[in-house]
This record gives C-alpha cells, sequence and structure tokens, in this order.
C-alpha cells in the first residue's frame, strides 16, 4: 500500500465523517425546538464538519499552496463561526425568539435587568 492510497482512503473517511456532522447540523436546525439549540446545533458540528471535509481536500490535493488557503480558511471560520453563532442568539434573545422556560440559567436576563437599573438610577454630575 502506497502513502497514496493510504492518503485517498483517509480522504475518503474524513470527507464522509463531514458530511455527517453536517447532516448532523441540518437536522438539528429542523428538529430543534427554539432558537438557541438550533444556534447551537448548526454551529458546533458545523465547525468540526468544515475541518474534516478540509483536511480531506488537503490529503487529496497534497499541494502546499492549496494547504496554505485551506488552513486560512479554516483559521477564519475558527474565529467567525462561533461569533455570528453568538451575535444571532443574543439578537434572538432580545427580540423574545426564544422559549424562556426552556433556560434553566439565565444570566443574561439578570445582566440585562442590572444595566436596566443603572441606567434609570438618578445621576448627580454636579460634583
Amino acid at each position: 500500500m502506497t502513502f497514496a492510497s493510504f492518503a485517498d482512503g483517509l480522504a475518503a473517511a474524513l470527507l464522509l465523517a463531514g458530511c455527517v456532522l453536517t447532516l448532523a447540523a441540518g437536522v438539528g436546525i429542523t428538529r430543534f425546538p427554539d432558537l438557541l439549540a438550533r444556534i447551537h446545533a448548526a454551529a458546533k458540528p458545523q465547525v468540526l464538519g468544515l475541518l474534516l471535509v478540509l483536511s480531506a481536500e488537503a490529503l487529496r490535493v497534497r499541494s502546499w499552496p492549496v494547504l496554505g488557503m485551506l488552513v486560512v480558511v479554516v483559521i477564519f471560520q475558527f474565529l467567525t463561526i462561533p461569533v455570528a453563532a453568538h451575535m444571532v442568539a443574543r439578537g434572538g434573545y432580545r427580540t423574545e425568539q426564544l422559549d424562556r422556560s426552556l433556560l434553566v440559567v439565565d444570566d443574561l436576563r439578570t445582566d440585562m435587568e442590572a444595566a436596566a437599573a443603572a441606567e434609570k438610577a438618578p445621576t448627580n454630575y454636579d460634583d
């Protein structure tokens, strides 16, 4: 068995695993009941699925310029997917697009109530 055939087999396995994770993310988006669960289902498997698919591509192509570009793509995706998921979840929370009865702990509500109380408190600028 040569390295090329081993790399091709490993690339096929990684590609299949990445596709399964991407499918799981799609199923989770359609099946989960509220926004926060859907965002979690979309972000977590998407990151790992993308990593597996791009790893498969790197093993299949075996080119340094392509590998460099794939590393850049992975880095940017690892940085942007969690931030985007956080921003969508926070926006959905603030616009009441989720079922609050499903939350076990709601730390953001406590923080938002404290911020609202601080805004309503009288300020003394005469000092």
